[in-house]
């Protein structure tokens, strides 16, 4: 399994994980934390899905930062960060299981062509599976 199956295998097995994004406020760079659930891999990337709407996209927008984990009991916990790329490459494959996925959640959306919705991978990405003992082992992207 290569290291990007291992995250995708990871992140598709719990109910949710969490990305952080920057906010730019007037008091400065603030970090906003939000659950995610869909993760994919295709032609070797990892694509993830939200919607051109949401405040994680315009915040992706203005600071390409993130920072993205999960826990899994027995597991330990996958840390993975690097820089949102916004260019939307989804298949169509990829697309329809994400705009499957997202309606499951109870999101509405007229069909995987909709124009809010939205695909993007992480470029420069590190990452690395930790346990409670301290360790931090290093999953090769």
């Amino acid at each position: 399994m290569t290291g990007k199956e291992t995250i995708v295998d990871y992140l598709t097995s719990v109910p949710a994980w969490y990305l952080a994004t920057v906010e730019e406020t007037p008091e400065g760079a603030q970090p906003h934390v939000r659950p995610f659930s869909f993760a994919a891999l295709q032609d070797g990337e990892i694509q993830f899905c939200t919607a051109t709407t949401k405040d994680c996209y315009r915040e992706m927008q203005a600071n390409p930062h993130v920072e993205l984990t999960a826990w899994k009991p027995g597991a330990g916990w996958v840390i993975l960060r690097g820089k949102a790329n916004l260019a939307d490459r989804a298949s169509a494959e990829t697309r329809q299981a994400g705009f499957e996925h997202m309606v499951g959640l109870g999101e509405a959306w007229e069909s995987a062509d909709d124009a809010r919705l939205t695909f993007f991978t992480i470029d420069d990405a590190e990452a690395w599976i930790c346990d409670i003992d301290g360790s931090w082992n290093p999953v090769d992207l």
